[in-house]
């Protein structure tokens, strides 16, 4: 028995765990919707008309702040946060951007990226998040971004 035990000791103590980066990625975009959105105001005051206008509770969460480090220099993208009354769905307002650097930098074009995760958002209520936000001042372009089309998801993981 003695002998059994110190080898299975000494087999874990030598085995190592791997964290697979990629899967958790893909888990954390697992039935999301991201939206791109190009618009010429701080993300404060986009926050603010959202709320009024669309009637959502868009609040800053600096718990789930993003802090990039580039070219070492330190990086800060805020994060907005709404949660959808009796769901499980929460909608989030990343800033794209910070002192020249980007969240995303294959979308570098895009001032805000609103993910939609917890719970499905069917297409006629994204076409509808869509519109509104269109029709917002200050706002030039939104479309829908597929998860596809992210390079650098794990920027976004909180």
């Amino acid at each position: 028995m003695k002998s059994w035990n110190s080898t299975l000791n000494s087999s874990m103590a030598t085995s190592k765990l791997i964290l697979d980066i990629e899967e958790l990625n893909e888990d954390f975009f697992e039935e999301t919707r991201l939206l791109g959105i190009m618009g010429s105001m701080k993300n404060y005051q986009f926050c603010l008309q959202v709320n009024k206008l669309l009637g959502f509770q868009f609040r800053m969460n600096p718990e789930i702040e993003i802090h990039l480090r580039k070219k070492d220099r330190r990086y800060y993208f805020s994060i907005y946060e709404s949660k959808e009354k009796n769901s499980f769905l929460t909608h989030y307002l990343y800033h794209n951007h910070c002192d020249g650097e980007y969240l995303l930098p294959e979308f570098r074009h895009m001032d805000f990226l609103w993910l939609m995760k917890g719970d499905w958002v069917d297409d006629e209520r994204c076409g509808w998040i869509i519109q509104s936000v269109k029709s917002l001042q200050g706002i030039q372009m939104v479309t829908e971004l597929t998860n596809e089309m992210i390079r650098n998801k794990g920027n976004m993981v909180f």
